[in-house]
Order: structure tokens, then sequence, then C-alpha cells
């Protein structure tokens, strides 16, 4: 029997004061360092951790940058995606996904999204495939592995680079391989909020190809191959040194931090399955669960029944991309892509993160179920 009668404590989405707990005086200690060592850009903290990073990924390389907007922007750009060029991607994701699609001039392609794993539906994406068409930016959204082989046979057939948005699935496998090293690059963000989150902005991008990896890691940082010697014109997107040595800490425990989101999942989804929809779990994936986003009819009542018992929740997303004021100008209606709107129109999301203590995790689904009834 689920207790719903505990007291209102106020559970959040996110808890990130008690993930400092535990590793603060290790963050005390790195950041004395940094400061006594006067480096503060590019210096042996973001070295380091870009090397553990591909260490972990089994890949070649990994460039540190500002943010996962800018990983992706600057990844296209390597990847010279440019004017007059589409990028397929999914609609039901951040808006930075497709805004760093327009800021190489090209234009974004949207195609619809699979109704359980809420990932693009790998069935709709050749329909949408033309001669313009250069690339596919893969979301691995809330964490769950998208469908990497047959997206992969599609990049094949038609000569598209792959580059997977993993700002949300950091650890996430797709048949024992990690996410972001399967396409032709992945991109990370470590904004506070993610699995393996700094304490304010950074991302990375990490491939296997060194053109790539060599276009990124100029385009950081204003296109210098020398001191005052610039090769073309770049950016200035650096991860910071504090930045990098917090995530070298935060990183060594990250497997950790997943499999505790794991077991909160299966709490919620042994209570919770049957009478929402819940997150599904493909024999051959690992999802990390940045999110765990159920759909019911009933959100609006579920959401303020959950406030009433002091408990967050979250709609990721209310408006898809592609009915966003923002990208009108690319002509799509209402009713385009059903079943990403669908999609908006039911899905919540309720807290899941390593600190939430099973107890917690119990009372949250209890009150869900209990909202679900009146």
């Amino acid at each position: 029997m689920i207790n719903t009668t505990q007291n209102k404590a106020v559970i959040p989405m996110l808890d990130v004061k008690a993930q400092h707990e535990p590793i603060k005086e290790e963050i005390k200690q790195a950041l004395k360092d940094i400061l006594d060592s006067g480096q503060f850009i590019l210096g042996p903290n973001v070295r380091a951790f870009e090397q553990e990073i591909a260490s972990y990924y089994d890949i070649k390389h990994a460039v540190g940058l500002a943010s996962g907007t800018d990983a992706l922007y600057l990844c296209l750009k390597a990847l010279n995606i440019k004017q007059g060029d589409e990028v397929i991607t999914t609609p039901f994701t951040f808006i930075a996904t497709a805004e760093a699609i327009t800021y190489v001039g090209a234009t974004p392609v949207f195609v619809d999204i699979d109704r359980l794993t809420l990932n693009m539906d790998v069935s709709k994406i050749e329909e949408r495939i033309t001669q313009k068409t250069k690339a596919i930016i893969v979301v691995h959204l809330f964490g769950q592995p998208a469908d990497m082989d047959e997206i992969s046979a599609l990049a094949k057939k038609y000569n598209l680079k792959i580059i997977e948005d993993c700002a949300q699935a950091f650890g996430a496998r797709y048949k024992d391989r990690p996410v972001g090293g399967i396409g032709d690059a992945g991109c990370f963000s470590f904004y506070p909020s993610k699995n393996l989150g700094a304490y304010g902005d950074g991302g990375m991008m990490i491939t296997n190809h060194y053109d790539i990896y060599e276009n990124v890691n100029l385009l950081r940082n204003h296109g210098t191959v020398a001191p005052y010697r610039h090769r073309f014109i770049g950016y200035n997107s650096r991860l910071d040194e504090i930045q990098a040595a917090i995530l070298r800490i935060k990183l060594r425990h990250i497997d950790e931090y997943n499999q505790k989101r794991r077991v909160l999942a299966k709490i919620y989804t042994s209570i919770l399955g049957g009478n929402v929809q819940c997150p599904i779990e493909l024999k051959d994936r690992t999802p990390v669960y940045h999110q765990y986003t159920i759909r019911t009819k009933k959100r609006e009542k579920v959401a303020a029944i959950l406030r009433d018992n002091g408990i967050s929740s979250v709609v990721y997303y209310p408006v898809p991309l592609h009915i966003q004021e923002a990208f009108s100008y690319l002509g799509y209606k209402q009713g385009a892509l059903p079943e990403s709107e669908s999609a908006a129109n039911e899905v919540m999301s309720i807290p899941i993160y390593p600190e939430l203590e099973t107890e917690k995790a119990e009372f949250i689904a209890g009150v869900v179920l209990n909202a679900l009834k009146e």
C-alpha cells in the first residue's frame, strides 16, 4: 500500500544541492588548485577531461565547448552544412537542436515521432530525404536511445552525415554501444540539470573523424592554429577550467548516478504501468532517464494534485518545434505531425534524480495513481 499521507515537503524536479554535498570537498580542492594555478581557459583540466571523455566513450577525439548548443552548431559548421542544405531532425526536442541548423543557414526538416519512444519514427525519415538533405540530427530524447541501426542504414544509402544529440543521454547505450559514438559525431550538454551536469554552461563534441575534430577544435578558439595565426574565422566557445574540473569529479560517479535513475524508473513503472503510458525499455537499449516522462489525458489534473502534495512536475515539451512561432517560416500547420502534437498535449515529467529516496518515488507514484482515479 502506498502511503500518500506523507508530509508535504517539496520534492523538486532536481536537487543539485544534494548531489553536491558528498563531493563538495573534492570540488573545493579542485577550485583552489585552479585559482592557485592562474590557468582558467583551455588548461590542464580541459585537456584531461577531453581525454577522460574519449576514454569513457572509447573514441578518438573529444573537444570541450561552451555549451551543447555550440557543440551542435560547430559540428554542423565542421561538416560544411550551409545555406541551401537540409538537415532532418525531430520536432519534439528542445529548440537548440533545430536552432543550430538555422545558425549555419540550413533548413530544419522535421520528422514525426514514434508514440512509444518519443524519438524520431525511423519509418518516416526516408520520405523526407531530398537532394538537399545533407545530415540527420538524431536526438536521444530523455535519455532513450534512438533506432541507430535503421538511421545508420539510411545515412549510408543516401550519403548523409549523422550527428547524435546526446544532451539528455550521457552514458546511454544502444546494443552495448554508447550513444554519441555511433554516428559521425556526438554532441553533449553539461547544463546543470543534465545527468552529467556542470555548475554553469558547458558542452562537448566527440568523434572518430580527425577532420571533424580538427575543424571543431579550431572553430572553438577563433580558428587559431598558432598565437595570432588564424586559418579561418572562428568563434569563442571554450569550456573553462573550473567547469572541466567539476565535470571530471562528477564523471567518476556518472555510472552510479545513471544506475540510480534506472532503479527509480523501475519503481515508477512497477506502480504506474497500465495506468499511464510509461517510458519503455527495449531489450537492446540502456536508457539513462534524464527525465521520467509519462503520458495521460488527465495531465492537468495530475499536475495540480502533485502540486498540492508538494511535488514538482514539468511538461517537456508543450509546443513542438514545427508549430513554434520561431519556425513559422517553414510553413508547417497544426496537424502536420500528429504524434508530436499529441505527445505535447499529454506528456509530463515527474522527479527523477540519483538522490531521490525510494520512499519518495513510491509516494510520488502513489499520488499520481490517486489523481488518475479522481
